[in-house]
């Protein structure tokens, strides 16, 4: 997949905190890009949802334990500190051993994704969603885990919950870089892998730019037949639509190839939107074949909006299934 090598001499301010965040070096800034998710994304999230977050994992497949009054006795530790400031009274969370949900994040990291334009790429807002749901999952006592997959540093990290957990998932994205060596992104290549690594029922969070050799739709619908799956589709507005720049230089971000385009020819550009429609086309096929929900992050757009959009969407569809007397019934 070409991208462009350079789309402008001003280096624009990233468009959401999210990514931004996610900007920072690796490894070393692991806790200070979790800590300001924590201060942007989470707190708004905290806000739109006023603390309760059951409408939210609902919509990913995840069912958190009930909520009830503190009574005398309670483990403290269980108090939803959130709820109780919204209803102004102590409440905890009922843990039952099989509502512990696993969640799982199959990462692609292949070259592609370091592409961005704006200065913001798909690769922060990969990081910036991993480490959200991640910090809310394990928050609310789920495990998580991901599998990677790209260049050197790639492979499992078994599920686990807490937040010093998180900050390890955070510090082994950062670690792994594409090598420039292994060619063209297989992404059923990190499916096939999965299959094997994650063994009970679990939400499953494919996070990729889909840019990759056919093949993998097969073992997508596998996957999906075993665990509750999850589309992360992460694109930039670039690859969808260039813009009138004249001449600039297209470069593939796998294997390194270059090519010198016009984009002051309208007829090129008309060419580039209808091959990247034609992808889109087949993108959607291959996921609703495979019985797959996507969830689609722009480089330029919210985490949480994101979030919350995709929440929407998947409670009304709830809706229109099981009627409107069912758990998605009630409006954030």
């Amino acid at each position: 997949m070409f991208g462009l090598r350079r789309f402008s001499k001003r280096r624009a301010e990233p468009a959401n905190d999210a990514a931004a965040a996610a900007s920072a070096p690796p490894r070393a800034d692991a806790e200070e890009l979790l800590r300001r998710l924590e201060w942007t994304v989470i707190r708004r999230l905290d806000g739109a949802l006023q603390g309760d977050y059951r409408t939210l994992f609902r919509g990913f497949g995840l069912d958190l334990a009930d909520l009830r009054e503190y009574q005398a006795g309670d483990d403290v530790r269980h108090i939803d500190w959130n709820v109780t400031a919204r209803l102004q009274s102590p409440h905890v969370r009922e843990f039952q051993e099989d509502r512990e949900v696993s969640a799982w994040f199959l990462l692609d990291l292949s070259g592609s994704v370091d592409f961005g334009s704006a200065g913001v790429r798909k690769r922060a807002v990969l990081t910036s969603f991993v480490a959200v749901l991640a910090r809310l999952l394990t928050r609310y006592g789920n495990r998580v885990g991901a599998v990677l997959y790209g260049g050197q540093g790639e492979g499992a990290i078994p599920a686990r919950t807490g937040r010093r957990h998180v900050l390890h998932v955070l510090d082994r994205i950062g670690a792994l870089r594409a090598d420039g060596k292994s060619g063209e992104t297989r992404l059923g290549d990190l499916l096939e892998r999965s299959l094997s690594a994650i063994g009970r029922r679990s939400v499953v969070f494919v996070v990729s730019d889909f840019i990759s050799a056919p093949g993998w739709e097969q073992t997508l619908g596998v996957l999906a037949q075993r665990h509750e799956v999850v589309a992360v589709r992460l694109y930039d507005p670039l690859e969808q639509a260039l813009p009138d720049l004249g001449l600039v230089v297209l470069q593939d971000a796998e294997t390194g190839e270059q090519l010198f385009v016009d984009t002051h020819d309208p007829g090129f550009r008309r060419r580039f939107a209808a091959a990247a429609a034609e992808r889109e086309t087949a993108l959607r096929k291959a996921l609703a074949e495979a019985g797959v929900d996507c969830l689609e992050l722009a480089t330029d757009e919210r985490l949480d909006q994101a979030l919350l959009h995709f929440m929407r969407l998947r409670r009304r569809r709830s809706q229109l299934v099981g009627g409107l007397n069912g758990p998605w019934a009630r409006d954030i």
